[in-house]
């Protein structure tokens, strides 16, 4: 063997020793994974939250009671305490009955069940719309990008609770009313947010390159762009999750939100409101507990991702 083959041989193989014990590259899908992972306060809200939606979910086969059924309830049964035992003896009211003589218990984990899917509901809808919106108006940019926003800015100068007051009077009580309200409320902060995002991305290398290839302007928002604009948008779905859950409980809670029949927790408390002083407190304490878990829940899950995923709480 030549001396110069000799000479290149050893540098070679510490070359490949070289690669072979260098750590892979953490991506950053799994690094904000292993931070948020990191928090206890964070896993334990996480597993609150997903508890309460299993749970939710599952009140058919956990509860004694349908409380939309209206032939199971006996008005005799009407403001038990906790604890008490129904008329018939089948099974106890272990968080006591309403004025209508529905099981809280019950009531709570279908009203879990309207809370949440409103929530979780008119987060997705408005995500996708005001996501949309955003990436158009930072992509299209000049007269398309200053009326988009400055009809953002129109939604978000007035108070929630006013235009949801407003618009619900005209549409009428009901679920799906409800939601096309959240949505309306909430599409402008995904679109303020994704804009901003997307117009940082706009600018950067690869942008250009999928410009020179000839790639179409709804083909480079879509699979370029918006995957980089996800980590703030999860963030601010997270937190608009709990927002919607806390609006829709205050609109039922006066009378405009979901109808009598399908109670939710905030028209559980609702309920127990009247009865607070007369010592009757468990119809309004215990809904009004749930609501205060959920949300709480849900929002230090979204304080948490927001932490992970700012790039300046990195060290």
């Amino acid at each position: 063997m030549s001396t110069p083959v000799k000479q290149a041989l050893p540098e070679a193989l510490a070359k490949i020793k070289v690669q072979a014990v260098a750590p892979r590259r953490e991506s950053p899908w799994r690094r904000i994974v292993r931070d948020f992972l990191s928090s206890k306060s964070a896993m334990l809200s996480l597993a609150v939250a997903l508890a309460l939606m299993i749970a939710a979910l599952a009140a058919p086969w956990l509860t004694p009671q349908n409380p939309y059924d209206l032939m199971q309830l006996d008005v005799l049964d009407a403001r038990l305490p906790p604890g008490t035992i129904n008329g018939l003896g089948t099974y106890t009211y272990w968080l006591g009955t309403d004025g209508q003589g529905r099981d809280l218990y019950s009531g709570i984990l279908y009203g879990l069940r309207i809370s949440v899917g409103i929530g979780v509901g008119s987060a997705l809808i408005a995500g996708v719309i005001g996501t949309l919106i955003g990436l158009l108006a930072a992509y299209a940019g000049g007269k398309v990008d200053a009326l988009l926003m400055r009809l953002a800015d129109l939604v978000l100068s007035f108070p929630s609770i006013l235009v949801s007051m407003l618009i619900l009077a005209y549409l009428g009580k009901g679920i799906f009313n409800v939601m096309a309200t959240l949505v309306v409320l909430e599409w402008a902060y995904y679109a303020r947010t994704a804009r901003g995002q997307a117009l940082v991305e706009r600018q950067k290398e690869y942008v250009e390159a999928a410009r020179g290839l000839d790639i179409s302007g709804w083909r480079i928002m879509v699979h370029h762009i918006l995957p980089n604009c996800l980590p703030p948008l999860i963030v601010v779905g997270t937190l608009q999750i709990a927002r919607a859950i806390m609006l829709e409980a205050t609109l039922s809670f006066l009378g405009l939100g979901v109808p009598i029949t399908q109670p939710s927790l905030g028209l559980l408390i609702a309920n127990g409101y009247q009865y607070m002083l007369s010592g009757e407190y468990w119809i309004s304490f215990y809904p009004g507990i749930a609501l205060l878990i959920v949300i709480v829940a849900i929002n230090l899950v979204g304080d948490r991702l927001r932490d992970v995923m700012n790039p300046r709480w990195q060290k």
